[in-house]
């Protein structure tokens, strides 16, 4: 298993400097800047965070992005990231969420991917479609949160960070794009909640339901 890993990971290493050291123009397709994301999704009335220090942007080189808390009422809260890189050839790449977490003193406990079906659109002609995206509970002292998280491009929903990786390469090829978003979720998860699956992840899951169709307007297919 460690020697498939480290095949994989020297694959993906020459892929991508590969396509950085590509000197073709990119194509930059239209879209809606997400500052105009809603702010008012159904039930959910959201407010912006604190925006991202310098620093942290400078490490996270994300070209647009949204960091908003979403209610329906004071106890019930989602907190939303969605990041778009307009090209990833110049080393500014999609980074796991959990890259981050032990340094905030968050620390997974669960782990796993969860299937959901969610609408393509809002209006008659939306479709339905199934969807596969990461789901983490972290913890930190006696506070826990369900994550909710997956990488989105061209039309295409993938959970695991390495086949992620591989479609960047395969696109930057076929169509010379690498444009790409992420998207999180994160939700508290509070002891007397029970849905199955963890205490928040029902909240999380409407919430993903909810936003999943507005997105084709933020993040290009």
């Amino acid at each position: 298993m460690l020697t498939r890993i480290l095949i994989l990971t020297a694959c993906l290493a020459a892929g991508t400097a590969v396509v950085a050291k590509s000197s073709k123009t990119e194509v930059v397709p239209a879209r809606q800047s997400l500052a105009s994301f809603p702010l008012e999704i159904r039930d959910w009335h959201g407010r912006d965070d604190e925006p991202f220090a310098p620093d942290i942007l400078a490490v996270l080189g994300v070209d647009d992005y949204i960091v908003r808390t979403y209610r329906t009422d004071p106890r019930a809260f989602v907190s939303l990231y969605v990041g778009y890189y307009e090209s990833q050839r110049q080393g500014d790449t999609i980074h796991s969420p959990l890259n981050c977490l032990p340094g905030a003193g968050w620390e997974p406990v669960e782990k796993g991917y969860l299937p959901i079906t969610v609408q393509t659109d809002i209006g008659s002609g939306a479709q339905q479609q199934n969807i596969e995206v990461n789901r983490y509970v972290i913890r930190k002292g006696l506070d826990e949160q369900v994550v909710l998280y997956w990488y989105q491009s061209h039309g295409r929903i993938v959970a695991n960070e390495y086949r992620s990786k591989l479609f960047m390469i395969y696109d930057a090829v076929r169509l010379n794009r690498t444009d790409a978003a992420l998207v999180r979720v994160i939700v508290p998860r509070r002891s007397d909640e029970a849905d199955g699956t963890g205490g928040g992840t029902a909240q999380a899951v409407a919430f993903v339901k909810a936003v999943f169709p507005l997105l084709g307007r933020y993040l290009p297919s």
